[in-house]
């Protein structure tokens, strides 16, 4: 067994976050307990959340109402910007999941289409970039047609058994209505609904498997945001206290020293002296009078550095290039740009490979069902299923076409044409060229057809006799036959 500590009787978390359980039915009790510990996670989960869509914890920190002194509150979402562009490097392009029997394959493909699976699989995306884990749901509608929804771990989560394997025995589901828990719990046969510390309703479940599967992108649940929410707070700190100053130096006092200002009726100078931001003393033994602006500290260079420092320590720690740095754009080679993506290509590199173990689980189950392409072995399908993760990147196909061109020759056709990223399936690929080379030989055989028919005068040679020798024969109306006979003696 992992590492882990007890929650409550035999309810257990492991060090990364993972719920594992000792039996095969979870008790009311046992569940109870994994939901007090998934809401305490959860705060942490709103907080990554509040990064991602900008409600930073400079927003909440309370004002100080008797400075003076300038109070901004600027937020730098470098969490959003992050996670979007490393999402869509990883998921821009959506993965091709497909069947090897064209049939099968079709029903696939309108099922997913039907259930804007793409769409859902990006959201997935996001939320493990966010929360370092999310989840996918299948489930009958009201017109048992099998769909599945998205759920983000801070609403649902997965108990897995104490085996090696960690096999998943419950998805469970909640959330809080007028204060009061409610939720269900998926098992491999059953769906039981509950209420706060007690079952109400149970139905079988068709799945025969737990109906739900936990994406993640890599062991220990880490996310994006996860590595970089105190580098963002500290920027956020910086920025904020380099526009405070800047508003606080603007706000520069004149000095008055050694010259006597005409006074009202109270002896009091006649300037407002704080709303004017003036240092006034008439100094009876100054020789001269002094009259300039008081010239405040500069530490412009040096905030700067601390904030090219921290958003360079964001991407770097993050593992996401940043596209708008003048470095990244200065090499527009294909060559170059890898290289410069090479942290975030060997990131997706291993969430990719989660995906699919996700993927392959849950798409078995929802096509074991027999309700997507009708009935079939569901170890087999899992079998037959095929991904294809491509990146989002911009393409060299210049580079790319020159590859592949000096490869001819070395490698085979299907080797070659891989080479490609516009060549998504180079079998089919190297069938269209066949076929396009069938075309043109047949084409170039009609045309040399219709060139000798041409010469021999257009009758495509359905009669090689020439219209003179025709008419000599229709005139003397003679046959061929007659010509042919023999003179008499």
């Amino acid at each position: 067994m992992a590492e882990s500590r007890m929650i409550a009787g035999d309810a257990y978390v492991t060090k990364q976050g993972v719920y594992i359980y000792p039996n095969d039915e979870v008790d009311i009790d046992s569940l109870t307990s994994f939901i007090l510990d998934n809401e305490y996670r959860a705060t942490h989960y709103r907080k990554n959340y509040d990064l991602y869509t900008g409600q930073h914890d400079i927003l909440r920190k309370p004002h100080d109402l008797q400075s003076a002194r300038p109070d901004n509150r600027l937020v730098s979402n470098w969490a959003n910007y992050v996670v979007d562009t490393y999402v869509g490097y990883f998921m821009g392009k959506p993965p091709k999941i497909s069947l090897e029997s064209d049939t099968n394959n079709k029903k696939l493909q309108d099922w997913l289409n039907f259930n804007s699976f793409q769409d859902k699989l990006t959201e997935v995306a996001k939320q493990v970039a966010v929360y370092g884990r999310s989840y996918m749901l299948a489930y009958q509608n009201e017109n048992s047609d099998t769909e599945v929804a998205v759920i983000d771990p801070s609403s649902g989560f997965m108990i897995y058994d104490t085996s090696i394997n960690q096999k998943p025995i419950a998805f469970v589901r909640y959330g809080y209505f007028n204060n009061q828990l409610n939720g269900e719990i998926y098992t491999a046969n059953k769906i039981k609904e509950f209420s706060e510390k007690q079952f109400t309703k149970e139905k079988t479940s068709l799945f025969k498997e737990v109906p739900a599967v936990e994406f993640i992108s890599n062991s220990e649940r880490l996310s994006i945001v996860n590595k970089i929410k105190t580098l963002v707070d500290e920027y956020d700190r910086a920025f904020s206290q380099k526009a405070n100053q800047v508003a606080y130096f603007d706000e520069a006092y004149l000095k008055v020293l050694g010259i006597t200002l005409p006074k009202d009726d109270n002896g009091n100078p006649i300037f407002n002296l704080g709303e004017n931001k003036i240092l006034y003393s008439p100094d009876p033994n100054a020789t001269n009078g002094d009259v300039d602006f008081i010239s405040k500290p500069d530490g412009d260079t040096m905030q700067e550095n601390m904030l090219n420092r921290l958003k360079d320590d964001i991407f770097q720690t993050a593992m996401v290039a940043n596209l708008n740095d003048e470095a990244f754009s200065g090499n527009a080679s294909g060559v170059a740009i890898k290289y410069k993506l090479l942290s975030m290509q060997n990131q997706a590199a291993v969430e990719e490979r989660k995906f699919r173990i996700s993927l392959r689980n849950l798409l078995g189950s929802v096509i074991g069902m027999g309700k997507v392409i009708g009935t079939v072995d569901k170890e087999q399908v899992r079998k037959d299923l095929h991904f294809k993760f491509d990146r989002n990147v911009p393409l060299d196909l210049a580079n790319q076409a020159d590859t592949a061109s000096k490869l001819t020759g070395i490698t085979s056709k299907e080797t070659q044409l891989k080479t490609l990223d516009i060549v998504d399936d180079p079998k089919k690929e190297m069938q269209r060229i066949a076929d396009e080379q069938a075309e043109q030989v047949k084409q170039a055989v009609k045309n040399t057809a219709s060139a000798t028919d041409l010469v021999k005068g257009g009758n495509n040679g359905e009669d090689t006799q020439q219209p003179q020798e025709r008419g000599l024969l229709e005139g003397s109306g003679t046959s061929g036959k007659e010509m042919d006979k023999p003179k008499p003696s």
